[in-house]
């Protein structure tokens, strides 16, 4: 009999909930090896988002009227939590090309011979995306701390928008894995994941003040999930820009930030599970 075959006979302690963490914490283990070894994924990552803040910062920075003024340095502190946040949001195309990837390689035929949770190779990916977007986000504080960039608020309320942050992000990344899983090759995966990203970043308060959009485009912009996450992050790092606007989003943003990425999650880690589990059968 083999290995396989006598590993599927034992039970693993701590019930369904204990094996499906461990397999989990596995298979981001293994995702994160992988981007150890391959080190020009983690740094092309990086370099996109570095080249945003400075284009937007020195191109832009003196055009823009944010709450009347068109100070570069306003602009600056009003940018970086539309950059922080439109990073981690894109990070939901590479979580779909390395799914598709994965699917594409034969991963699933590995995985489903061996006693793990079905789920859990999903999760692992996305845990592993979540630590490689902790990482870019670092980095990039420091290049906006270095352009001029400043927080205003406690360290407390700091750290906590960059929470709001990972959760936006890990949120968005389940979207890329059921987009990976919808897909045949990583590149349709890779613009399948950043063909909508484009207008749901722009049509935003991420990159402008929403008050000066015509009041239709404002209405969307208020309403779009990532423009809660920028405003409560603006608003956790006391930068300029805090929205003016009657929608419930902008009002409360903090909680819709939280509100909306628990929703993703729920909604696309069960449309994710379901088409793994299908492909697998």
């Amino acid at each position: 009999m083999s290995a396989v075959t006598d590993a599927v006979r034992v039970t693993p302690s701590g019930g369904r909930i204990g094996q499906s963490i461990r397999d989990s914490l596995v298979v981001a283990k293994r995702n994160l090896i992988r981007m150890i070894r391959i080190p020009e994924v983690v740094i092309f990552g990086l370099i996109q988002p570095i080249m945003f803040v400075v284009l937007f910062s020195y191109v832009f920075g003196g055009s823009m009227d944010i709450g009347g003024s068109t100070s570069p340095e306003v602009y600056r502190e009003f940018l970086m939590a539309g950059i922080f946040a439109q990073t981690v949001t894109f990070a939901t195309a590479g979580a779909g090309a390395g799914i598709a990837e994965d699917m594409h390689k034969g991963l699933v035929d590995r995985f489903r011979s061996l006693p793990m949770a079905r789920g859990a190779v999903l999760t692992g990916r996305t845990l592993a995306d979540l630590v490689q977007t902790a990482l870019t986000l670092l980095v990039l504080a420091v290049v906006a701390l270095l352009v001029g960039w400043r927080t205003h608020t406690s360290a407390g309320e700091v750290l906590g928008a960059f929470g709001l942050l990972l959760l936006t992000g890990y949120a968005f990344t389940w979207i890329g894995a059921v987009i990976g899983l919808s897909v045949r090759t990583p590149e349709a995966a890779t613009s399948g994941g950043l063909v909508w990203l484009f207008p749901v970043t722009f049509v935003s308060n991420a990159f402008v003040d929403s008050s000066n959009m015509t009041p239709w485009l404002r209405h969307i912009a208020d309403w779009n999930p990532f423009s809660a996450t920028v405003q409560a992050c603006r608003e956790l790092f006391g930068n300029p820009g805090v929205s003016t606007s009657d929608a419930w989003p902008m009002q409360h943003a903090v909680w819709a930030s939280l509100i909306y990425s628990v929703l993703i999650i729920a909604v696309f880690r069960t449309l994710a599970v379901r088409k793994y589990r299908s492909a697998a059968a």
